[in-house]
């Protein structure tokens, strides 16, 4: 009898695009919010300036500063309620090729995290081809409260499997402050593996922004992970599909908790 639980797939000898793995992952996703007629501005930390007017599927935005300039842009959003008050929201943009824009907000506190995302013309060497630049902000939603967003080392030793679908289920070990390893247990990458470069930022209690960027495909992702009660993760990727096409896709699902270490001496980076 075959032991299916421990034979290697044989399309683990293939390495798959982003757009093979990234079908389906978004099946156990929260559901999408609207945020038709409200505004939100955006004050950075480096000086940007980003505010944005929504609609029932699009929204008109503008932005001033060190991380993006761009007036009165007309792009399509996805917005997510992570927790009561706490909101993930993308901007796929089309204004502008091979870039998103992430922002992660707080009404409990009236801080937020933004992302920008890219993927760069060509791969350089030993690098990823995707960037990413972190910008802690405050909304205008009233004073801000509490510490602001910044660069964390909480998940410096946990290992967590995620839940997508039910075709889908991943593992992650957080390894230090720059790299995390992951491995597919079931899916279309099931065999497949790799040490990739991430950042990690704290939101709030219990809420991490994390996002990586791969070495191996052009693809770049975006996600909050709610390790308080909920243990849901919501997040999104851009990335080069099999044609070399840029795209953008939503993702989510459960988070399960198998541990975590602590090192008793030296630290990892």
């Amino acid at each position: 009898m075959t032991d299916t639980a421990t034979t290697a797939d044989p399309a683990a000898e293939h390495w798959r695009t982003y757009d093979e793995f990234a079908a389906g992952i978004d099946t156990f996703r929260l559901p999408s919010a609207s945020l038709d007629g409200t505004m939100m501005r955006l004050h950075g930390e480096d000086g940007t300036v980003l505010e944005m007017s929504f609609a029932a599927e699009e929204v008109t935005w503008s932005a001033r500063g060190p991380l993006l300039t761009e007036s009165g842009a007309v792009d399509p959003y996805d917005a997510v309620a992570v927790r009561e008050g706490v909101l993930f929201l993308n901007l796929p943009l089309e204004s502008r090729e091979r870039t998103a824009l992430t922002i992660v907000a707080s009404a409990q506190t009236n801080r937020a995290v933004i992302v920008l995302s890219r993927i760069q013309p060509e791969a350089p060497d030993a690098a990823p081809q995707v960037t990413q630049r972190f910008v802690a902000a405050v909304t205008d939603g009233g004073p801000a409260q509490g510490e602001s967003p910044t660069q964390s080392r909480d998940l410096i030793g946990k290992r967590n499997l995620y839940r997508y679908s039910p075709e889908h289920l991943y593992e992650h070990v957080y390894l230090s402050s720059q790299r995390y390893s992951w491995q597919c247990l079931e899916g279309v990458q099931r065999g497949h593996g790799d040490t990739d470069l991430s950042t990690v930022w704290k939101l709030d209690e219990g809420l991490y922004v994390f996002c990586f960027r791969e070495f191996r495909i052009a693809v770049a992702s975006v996600w909050l992970h709610d390790l308080g009660y909920q243990l849901r993760t919501t997040g999104i990727f851009l990335g080069l599909n099999g044609s070399g096409d840029a795209e953008h896709s939503r993702a989510g699902g459960h988070i399960y908790p198998l541990g975590a270490v602590a090192y008793p001496d030296a630290q990892p980076i």
